[in-house]
């Protein structure tokens, strides 16, 4: 599931988001493609860095605006 996995990142085709489960809370960012709505995780956010070491590695930069999906 995740590892390194890595994908080209296209802001026209693909939007950055946090899925987080409703059950245990566990994070993970990945990218909603905007046409068909389908989610692909990148990596699990265990830490507080993590989340800036998803945007660097993307260049995605200030906060990801989308909101969480469960």
């Amino acid at each position: 599931m995740f590892g390194k996995k890595t994908r080209e990142y296209s802001p026209d085709e693909w939007e950055p988001v946090i899925r987080s489960s409703i059950c245990t809370g566990e994070k993970v960012a990945g990218f909603k493609n905007r046409h068909t709505g389908v989610f692909e995780d990148v990596m699990l956010i265990k830490a507080p860095g993590d989340l800036e070491e998803f945007r660097k590695k993307y260049g995605i930069t200030g906060q990801i605006k989308i909101p969480t999906i469960y």
